[in-house]
């Protein structure tokens, strides 16, 4: 099978012809059809996320395809079955092992490239909204990087789930494709005061950031009593130092999510967030938002993308390209 490699952490990755990896108790093996790219990505090829595989590696942690064998013991799903799952790494090739339970049936007419860009994107902010923040209808969510892969379904979701969004971008046009997905208000990054603007609305209840640096300061500054913050990464590069005196004054929870880490420890909380996902996506409730999609061998492309945020919403590797 071809695969893209990363044979030295910072090099670009290499087209390969490697051997297709054998399926061992409870794996299936996957013919690939799409792979999902994520900030993540950006992170493990220099050995900079917090999960490090061994080199050489192909990057990808969230695929579509159809299941092509499976391993002892493994009983569903069948050999024949499109399916999407979160496998670590593995995904900008044309094969993948998966587990087996980490296995999601993709719903009947939801083009591979969607459900390949489902599962941590929309994954993320459910379980960061429902499970972690507890968002209950008629709340005030911020959402900063409201614009980027995870930022747009944290929009998305929030409309959903009943609460008055406030989308934090850089630039008109983002901001523009927040309102198209449901944004209440809006607050441009790049020239208004977030603390100032979210203030004047009142505060807020819950903040979802996948930024972190100064964005999560002010949003801090800017909540009300026994609001909610879930910082989810930190594309601004910096971690931010919180303030205990300010959490003990405001009664603020600071709640975080890793939401590939349920993968290990507690998988149901994922496949049923993702069944969950799923059925609102078969009722026309939510509809990803595809922009970029890139061949295979065009993997590094995609990943700089994402790298240098030429992307408003999600980025893709067609892996039969």
């Amino acid at each position: 099978m071809r695969a893209m490699r990363l044979n030295a952490l910072g090099e670009s990755l290499k087209l390969e012809d490697v051997a297709a990896p054998e399926p061992g108790p409870g794996e299936v093996r996957l013919k690939l059809e799409a792979c999902g790219v994520n900030f993540a990505d950006t992170l493990v090829i220099h050995g900079k996320y917090q999960e490090k595989p061994d080199l050489p590696f192909s990057p990808g942690a969230e695929v579509c395809g159809v299941v092509e064998a499976v391993g002892p013991g493994v009983e569903a799903p069948k050999v024949g079955q499109r399916v999407a799952a979160l496998i670590g790494n593995g995904g900008m090739a044309e094969a993948a092992l998966a587990p087996a339970a980490a296995c999601v049936p993709v719903p009947d007419g939801m083009d591979p490239k969607v459900a390949a860009a489902f599962l941590i994107a929309y994954g993320t902010s459910h379980v960061a909204l429902d499970y972690r923040a507890r968002l209950k209808p008629g709340e005030r969510l911020l959402v900063l990087g409201a614009a980027g892969g995870v930022g747009l379904t944290a929009v998305e979701i929030g409309k959903l789930m009943g609460a008055e969004v406030i989308a934090c971008a850089r630039g008109a046009d983002r901001l523009e494709v927040c309102k198209e997905m449901g944004a209440d208000h809006v607050i441009d990054s790049a020239a208004q005061d977030i603390k100032a603007e979210c203030k004047a609305l009142g505060g807020v209840d819950v903040v979802y950031d996948p930024v972190g640096g100064e964005q999560f300061k002010a949003a801090m500054s800017a909540c009300r009593p026994e609001a909610r913050l879930i910082p989810i990464g930190f594309a601004s590069g910096e971690i931010p130092q919180i303030p205990a005196n300010l959490l003990l004054v405001k009664n603020l929870d600071v709640v975080g999510l890793y939401w590939g880490a349920y993968r290990k420890f507690k998988p149901e909380v994922i496949t049923g967030s993702i069944a969950q996902l799923f059925g609102w996506w078969a009722e026309g409730k939510i509809k990803p938002h595809v922009t970029n999609v890139f061949g295979l061998e065009q993997s590094n492309e995609a990943i700089e993308a994402l790298a240098k945020r030429k992307a408003t919403g999600k980025v893709v590797v067609d892996c039969l390209a």
